[in-house]
């Protein structure tokens, strides 16, 4: 019995603290800094949008910028857990999506110079998830990136790590914040149809440049609100990346987008300015009607760079969208938004654009 009893003893001190190591504490993301925002002052904490936003843009534009799209949570732990808690501000689904890319998360660690994926927290069937994102990792500091949803906002969120572990802000300025890349224009630049939200190819890039994103991405509205340009015009942009041309009509190119590069130009008159073409959709192949209608509109896209060009403007760059998805039709889901297949494609075309016009 009292041999027993030792043998109890010894078994409970070699698991207390493994006990300890498993129970949780939660800490208020507020804690954090928060990446990918044009603006710190933005409507709530991790949406996109000043509040000054809403008595001019269009209530479209508005409610999407209470997506938290691109917006990313830096810390460090060395905890040999990490969990999160947090509450989507609408629930939202889509029948072309993964819910993991509408309204769940992304963790990214730091190792060996960059970004590697850790794992995603699935969101559950309510508006509040709790979700482990890793465990039984060895308990060595680590810096972390936690990108948030998509094609949902965020109401509250915090971060769950062992009770005896630390978690304090980012020790390494990465990505790099001074001059970031400020992206504007479509669904598929908001996200869709990435299956999670560090596969948009604004993260990527961002991951890939080590330098900071700012998704302005609109789904079904990137139509060159001009209220939308003067917002850009407050960053101090490394490069303004344009991808708006699948919201517009020819119409709508030649009325606005003048106006539109002005604003931006005026502000900044040495900072690049990269064009993107419609995509080239792989439902095009077959509808010819869609065919004809990316034909005009990059024709007018090409028309207006060149008349900047011609008329003196420098520091403007034009990507050509014939080899964004392949030639095999298989980078999208419905034939227009884009796989994870597609937005690596569509990173890896605009990635030496990006690098070079940075440096």
């Amino acid at each position: 019995m009292k041999k027993n009893l030792i043998c109890f003893f010894l078994l409970a001190g070699l698991l207390f603290p493994f006990s300890v190591l498993s129970q949780l504490v939660y800490h208020e993301g507020s804690s954090f800094p928060v990446y990918g925002k044009s603006r710190e002052s933005t409507f709530g904490r991790y949406t996109r949008l000043p509040g000054s936003v809403a008595d001019f843009a269009r209530r479209p534009v508005w409610d999407l910028g209470l997506h938290s799209a691109g917006l990313a949570v830096r810390f460090r732990s060395n905890s040999t857990t990490i969990s999160v808690r947090w509450t989507n501000t609408f629930c939202n689904s889509m029948n072309h999506m993964a819910p993991t890319g509408v309204r769940g998360l992304d963790l990214y660690a730091w190792v060996d110079g960059g970004w590697r994926f850790v794992n995603c927290a699935r969101p559950g069937s309510g508006k509040t998830t709790e979700s482990r994102i890793v465990s039984d990792m060895v308990p060595e500091e680590r810096e972390y990136m936690l990108y948030l949803p998509l094609y949902d906002g965020i109401d509250s969120l915090s971060i769950g790590v062992d009770s005896c572990a630390m978690i304090g802000a980012p020790r390494l300025s990465y990505p790099v914040r001074e001059h970031p890349i400020v992206f504007y224009g479509t669904s598929i630049l908001q996200g869709g149809c990435s299956s999670r939200p560090g596969m948009a190819h604004t993260n990527i890039l961002s991951r890939r440049l080590n330098r900071e994103a700012i998704n302005l991405g609109f789904s079904g509205n990137g139509q060159l609100d001009y209220e939308i340009a003067h917002l850009m015009a407050e960053v101090d942009a490394g490069v303004f990346v344009l991808d708006f041309v699948p919201n517009v009509t020819v119409e709508q190119i030649e009325t606005k987008l003048l106006p539109f590069y002005r604003i931006l130009r005026d502000r900044h008159p040495d900072t690049p300015i990269v064009f993107v073409e419609d995509p080239v959709f792989p439902h095009t192949f077959f509808d010819v009607k869609a065919a004809a209608s990316v034909r005009r509109l990059n024709a007018a896209l090409a028309e207006h760079y060149r008349r900047l060009r011609e008329s003196g403007e420098r520091n403007i760059y034009y990507v050509s969208s014939e080899d964004m998805l392949g030639d095999d039709g298989e980078a999208t889901v419905d034939g227009i938004h884009f796989t994870d297949l597609g937005m690596m494609r569509y990173a890896d075309l605009l990635y030496p654009v990006l690098r070079r016009v940075l440096k």
